[in-house]
């Protein structure tokens, strides 16, 4: 799954050094993530990757004159990257990119009075449903009231946080394969190379912002803390467009995503390690990024310094396509398990909180998960990260495992397990539900009385030290 995963990653969004098209219409709708110009153009600016330079069939007429006009264009591209190059992702460039498309398609609507009003009800409301389903307090101290602009720029340190790893890599590890005849033959190209990685990366994150900025309903919609701590946020015109033909009013959906948008702000809140965990996790999946070196023994023969489209060929034909360890994988599987217990605990909270409440609910609901189940924002921004496809079947386990936790223990003995990360469920314990609540349930005498588990844990231990002194050997006292 990962390695096919990411594989759609070096031929997608968007840390693939890829030549094809931003624009992909696997992506989605064409109409999103698309800009004057072209793909990650912007106006005048030539596209990205020596968009517009002579292709693959060589420059027969070549002479210093088109050199000279291929250095300007090269030079005009950088001059556009904001002078914010230096890191691995461009993020000045992905967020002009972002905010000019969702200008191109229309989807910058400054939310009204009524609708700040009515979000902010809607979260009051919410909050005081889920005192009743859950033991974890309100954790939202801020509410507001977003257009898909301001999702893009509030929410860009954290994707800061979260591309910096995965690109950082990937433009180091194919740097670190190559021949030392290579690089001493690229000289100052390597870190011209790297500049326009930056923008590279930049370009494509800003078409995935774009699309996603125009798709999100909260500020929690893909299963991470993006929005600032304790910061609630709604966007309510992509709400309006997420309800057409559920043929149910705009208020019921409000209070309804103001439930999953609370629900997720008291677990992140108050689960201190969770919000951190994730992020290690991608962390952790980014330093193991490999490129087989094998591949690159003939590099410096397939780069034509004249012809700036031989690097881009190489970039995109698989050369430098990572390799998936089995340490990837399991911090993959980590981070899928721990989302998906995340979904599934929000899920069952909102449904118990709602379910009798509001009429739509249910219809509501099923929406959601059909929108993973299609490959919602959630799924096409992970798989575009870090190669992860989120299983809607793990949500689903997840889900069924904490109703089970629900009716065997009660609220409070189920949200204590969040109270430290060892005690979490993991992927086998969502395959048998049933065995990991019958362990909880002979344990929950000391999660109850850690004092005594404490005392009996001390008592055990001078036990075992009185056996170990009545086996040692008698001394004749004759």
């Amino acid at each position: 799954m990962a390695k096919a995963a990411y594989r759609g990653t070096m031929t997608n969004l968007p840390f693939g050094f890829s030549s094809q098209d931003p624009d992909d219409p696997d992506k989605g709708d064409s109409s999103q993530g698309r800009s004057e110009g072209g793909a990650g153009g912007s106006g005048d600016m030539p596209g990205f990757g020596f968009g517009g330079m002579p292709g693959p069939g060589g420059m027969p007429n070549f002479d210093i004159g088109q050199l000279g006009q291929m250095l300007t264009q090269l030079g005009q591209a950088l001059s556009h990257s904001g002078g914010s190059g230096s890191g691995p992702v461009n993020y000045e460039l992905a967020k002009q990119l972002a905010v000019q498309q969702l200008h191109n398609n229309q989807r910058t609507e400054r939310p009204s009075q009524d609708q700040v009003k009515a979000i902010e009800d809607a979260v009051r409301l919410a909050e005081l449903w889920l005192d009743a389903t859950t033991s974890l307090p309100a954790g939202v101290r801020s509410v507001q009231t977003w257009s898909s602009v301001d999702w893009v720029e509030k929410t860009l340190p954290t994707w800061q946080r979260l591309c910096d790893p995965v690109a950082q890599r990937m433009s180091s590890a194919w740097l670190e394969a190559l021949p030392e005849e290579a690089k001493q033959a690229a000289g100052p190209l390597l870190s011209m190379l790297g500049q326009m990685g930056g923008m590279t990366f930049g370009s494509q994150l800003g078409n995935g912002l774009a699309q996603l900025g125009g798709e999100v309903l909260t500020s929690t919609d893909v299963g991470l803390p993006l929005a600032p701590a304790g910061t609630a946020a709604l966007l309510p015109a992509n709400i309006e467009r997420f309800i057409e033909g559920l043929d149910r009013p705009i208020s019921e959906a409000t209070v309804f995503l103001a439930a999953r948008e609370a629900a997720h702000h008291r677990l992140f809140s108050h689960v201190p390690w969770l919000g951190q965990r994730l992020l290690a996790t991608v962390e952790e999946y980014a330093r193991g990024i490999h490129i087989d070196t094998s591949a690159l023994e003939d590099l410096a023969g397939k780069v034509d310094p004249t012809n700036p489209s031989s690097m881009q060929e190489l970039m995109g034909s698989g050369m430098l396509e990572p390799k998936t360890t089995p340490e990837q994988q399991a911090a993959l599987n980590r981070l899928e398990t721990l989302l998906a217990l995340v979904e599934g605990w929000v899920d069952v909270v909102v449904a118990d909180a709602i379910g009798e409440r509001l009429p739509g609910a249910g219809a509501l609901g099923e929406t959601v998960r059909r929108r993973r189940a299609t490959g919602g924002p959630a799924e096409q921004t992970f798989a575009t990260l870090i190669g992860l496809e989120l299983r809607p079947r793990r949500m689903r386990d997840a889900a069924n495992l904490w109703r089970l936790m629900t009716e065997r223990h009660g609220v409070e003995s189920r949200d204590r397990i969040w109270d430290h990360p060892d005690l979490l469920p993991d992927s086998s314990d969502l395959d048998e539900p049933l065995d990991f609540a019958d362990r909880w349930g002979s344990g929950s005498a000391d999660l109850d009385d850690p004092i005594a588990a404490i005392r009996r844990a001390e008592a055990d231990e001078a036990a075992k030290s009185d056996d170990e002194g009545d086996d040692s050997p008698k001394r004749d006292e004759n």
